[in-house]
């Protein structure tokens, strides 16, 4: 408890006076005494030195482009342009004796894979432009210079700098609204979305929806395979015409006019918009074997074979003359102008999930090496739901080049028939919750999991 004042005055007196040195008699000499060596200090051990340093930077490079934030405790984020961020977790940092260089060692989050963030201090210039300001003059020197090595990425050169602004200020003197601040959620990591305006699902009931805006209809009693074009008018769907034979027919549905036209009819399936909405892909069996078909979206008639390649999915277009399909074992890159290119589906789906027909497989928009895969699980993870079949279902990244592969769905989680928006920052998908079905977003980071729309199979326009 503090001292009181009084008690306080009263202390310092007796201090002064009353602890002095013993009083001597007048004309008594004080006896002399040897001079005493000041008490030497023990030595403790050696005061360890700190290697996190500099903290607080940004990294950054080009050929490719990417950033990367080193904080209190590391590395933190890699960032490239049209993929997700990359959480990291820190680990030890090294120093070298004798060198203004420092090693930070940190896991990719996602994959496990070994990151090492190599950083010198001296001039740099290594023809890298800071992604979070304005483009320095040529002649512009950055305080360190970088390497970043990801096991799955490769190496990455560029520059570093200081950058305290980018991270949240530290407070040392917590109160009451820092303890109510620990309660909330974390602030959403995708903050420059653009939900659709233009979707197209099955509702409850299995009726075709074309939802504009505020404006809903109903396109048709019931379908399947639904495309919906980009500028989010026209939609093309399969219809089934007997409940016993596999003849279909693709519909085009005009949303403004309200009208539907039968494009083509027979063992016909699985119909895409080209990017610019001027031709019309699909599937047709001949000669026991599904192969794709093209036309112009105003000649139905005059379809003809884009493609020899057996096949027994179509995924969409990844150009305008190239076309994304696969079969059980590869996935094939059908061109009218390129040689064919095939992908392997086991180094796709690696270990963990199951190929099978019914998967579909999104290039991301802006992207054309991240692949968006809906597929089965071999074995389910602990407390997933299960469906009818007693699969339980999910969906991942993929990167071609790196063969970089991320679960984007949560384990708890049983999700079909995923789709990219048009920005690339979400994607929808059918959840399966206690028996019922309904459509989900989630941010392409893994965050911001909400309910979108109460039908499934949902198709994005704009």
């Amino acid at each position: 408890m503090p001292i009181r004042r009084q008690n306080y005055l009263a202390f310092a007196a007796t201090i002064l006076f009353g602890v002095a040195a013993p009083q001597l008699s007048h004309g008594q000499a004080q006896p002399s005494q040897p001079a005493k060596k000041p008490p030497s200090n023990p030595v403790g051990p050696p005061v360890p030195q700190s290697t996190h340093y500099p903290i607080l930077l940004l990294a950054f490079g080009d050929d490719p482009s990417w950033s990367l934030r080193i904080g209190l405790k590391g590395p933190e984020r890699l960032d490239r342009p049209n993929y997700p961020p990359i959480p990291l977790d820190p680990a030890e940092v090294t120093h070298e004796a004798g060198a203004d260089s420092w090693t930070y060692h940190a896991k990719d989050s996602a994959t496990g894979a070994a990151v090492a963030v190599h950083l010198t201090r001296e001039p740099c210039a290594e023809a890298a432009t800071d992604p979070t300001a304005a483009p320095r003059p040529s002649t512009g020197k950055y305080t360190f210079t970088a390497m970043v090595d990801h096991t799955q990425l490769g190496s990455m050169k560029g520059c570093a700098r200081i950058a305290a602004e980018l991270f949240p200020k530290i407070n040392n003197q917590p109160d009451e609204a820092d303890d109510a601040s620990k309660n909330k959620p974390p602030a959403p990591t995708i903050t420059n979305f653009k939900l659709p305006v233009a979707v197209a699902y099955l509702n409850q009931a299995g009726n075709v929806v074309v939802s504009r805006g505020a404006v809903k209809k109903i396109a048709a009693p019931s379908g399947s395979e639904l495309s919906l074009s980009h500028d989010g008018k026209k939609l093309l769907y399969t219809r089934s015409d007997s409940r016993s034979g596999p003849d279909c027919t693709i519909v085009l549905y005009d949303s403004d006019t309200g009208k539907s036209q039968e494009l083509v009819r027979g063992l016909v399936r699985q119909a895409f918009w080209s990017p610019d909405d001027s031709r019309i892909a699909f599937l047709k069996a001949q000669d026991h074997a599904w192969q794709v078909w093209a036309f112009p979206a105003a000649t139905p008639e005059t379809a003809a074979l884009f493609s020899p390649q057996p096949v027994n999915s179509l995924h969409g277009w990844t150009d305008g003359r190239t076309i994304l399909s696969s079969d059980m074992q590869n996935a094939y890159w059908l061109s009218e102008d390129k040689p064919l290119q095939t992908v392997d589906l086991k180094d796709i789906y690696g270990p963990a999930f199951q190929i099978m027909s019914s998967d579909t497989l999104r290039l991301h928009p802006l992207n054309s090496d991240l692949l968006l895969v809906s597929a089965a699980y071999v074995s389910a993870p602990a407390a997933a739901p299960k469906d009818a079949r007693g699969l339980t279902a999910g969906f991942f990244l993929y990167e071609l080049k790196s063969k970089r592969r991320t679960v984007l769905l949560p384990l708890d989680q049983w999700g079909r028939a995923a789709e990219w928006s048009r920005d690339g920052l979400q994607v929808f998908y059918t959840r399966l919750v206690s028996g019922s079905s309904s459509t989900f977003r989630i941010f392409w980071d893994g965050t911001g999991v909400q309910k979108f729309a109460p039908g499934t199979s949902l198709v994005v326009g704009r």
